[in-house]
């Protein structure tokens, strides 16, 4: 008997420790920002002293002087972490960087936003993916600029809102533009397995993002909840998508001629890295291309899909709203697409006022939410 007890308990240790136990639903802000602080701190602090002063990087200290507390003209690692990390501002409970999935090459978390007035036990959900490239930017994007103001009005009208911190790209290949969506996806089986101590509809689940994070809302809307899996305990737990913004994300990496001409080579050097990663091999490629386009997965039965792409965009250009919409001639999908004039990446304007306006963006995309609850 004894040795029995000694194996399960083995097993449940092994469990934890390669991450296939549930992870408890619980705020771990002290453990994630107190991290934050200290990576921060590191590229800062580059004489390693314990401290950082305007001499070391003049830009970098422009940009952090906010920082120094005291006004005493040094930065310590103390001040940094006095500086909480931005968040939705909303009057609603929040259950901040919670940690959902634990990886070989890094920790994962959530940030849990729930509506002013939290009066449902079904409440639909929608997952914020961050831009970045699939390299930079975190989940607290979601409280930033036009994104807060989106999330603020979808947590009045009794949505809540989720931002994922995803696992991002690194140059040695050990993270790919694969994991981001896998992360994404594990955010949503996490926050099903949790569905009756949230109050919410695994079955309603929307998606939002731009650039690289909109792509992502496409994959996570479009691929099917049980594919693309990740965590072995997450998988057995499902959800529902039943629509999804992306402002100004690639829907299709599989034909180059998608990128700007004299952009080839990057695409070569930048998403390709992204997308194939350290196990894969070039016989690969085609299908990985594939795996990662979210056109692959359109069907006249997807949920609906609201894309919105600047015609002016040099990162990601518009020929991929375009390729999408040569997709919709073969396959009659609910996707409703939106040229912004005189736009470029992040709705920045190019010679005259982008049509539609910001402020018009912003409206249409709360609305596509309200108009498919």
């Amino acid at each position: 008997m004894k040795k029995i007890h000694k194996t399960i308990l083995s097993i449940s240790c092994l469990l934890v420790a390669t991450g296939y136990a549930l992870e408890p639903l619980k705020d771990s802000s002290d453990q994630y920002e107190g991290r934050i602080a200290q990576r921060m701190f590191s590229k800062l602090d580059t004489n390693r002293d314990g401290a950082f002063t305007a001499d070391e990087d003049p830009a970098q200290w422009k940009k952090n002087k906010k920082l120094d507390a005291n006004a005493d003209g040094v930065i310590i690692l103390e001040e940094l972490k006095l500086n909480s990390l931005k968040y939705i501002d909303s009057p609603g409970r929040q259950i901040r960087n919670v940690l959902f999935k634990r990886t070989s090459t890094g920790d994962v978390y959530l940030d849990f936003y729930f509506p002013d007035v939290d009066d449902s036990d079904k409440k639909p959900v929608v997952l914020y993916t961050h831009g970045g490239g699939w390299a930079a930017g975190s989940k607290q994007g979601a409280g930033h600029a036009s994104f807060g103001v989106v999330h603020q009005a979808l947590l009045k009208e009794g949505f809540c809102v989720v931002s994922v911190g995803y696992r991002l790209w690194s140059k040695d290949g050990q993270t790919s533009m694969r994991d981001c969506v896998i992360d994404s996806k594990d955010a949503l089986r996490f926050i099903s397995a949790y569905s009756k101590e949230l109050g919410i509809d695994p079955m309603k689940m929307y998606t939002f993002g731009d650039s690289a994070g909109g792509h992502i809302a496409q994959m996570v809307l479009l691929s099917p909840p049980e594919t693309l899996d990740g965590d072995p305990e997450l998988a057995q737990y499902t959800y529902q998508t039943v629509g999804g913004v992306s402002w100004y994300g690639p829907c299709d990496f599989q034909d180059e001629q998608l990128f700007n001409h004299d952009d080839r080579e990057n695409f070569r050097d930048r998403f390709g890295p992204r997308i194939m990663g350290a196990n894969s091999t070039p016989e690969d490629k085609e299908a990985r291309y594939r795996e990662m386009s979210p056109v692959s997965y359109l069907s006249p039965d997807s949920p609906p899909l609201l894309m919105l792409q600047g015609d002016q965009d040099t990162t990601i250009p518009v020929k991929q709203a375009y390729r999408m919409q040569e997709t919709l001639e073969a396959i009659p999908a609910p996707v409703e697409i939106v040229i912004v004039k005189n736009a470029g990446h992040n709705w920045r304007s190019v010679d005259a006022p982008i049509d539609p306006s910001r402020d018009e963006i912003i409206q249409q995309t709360i609305n596509f939410f309200l108009n498919h609850r």
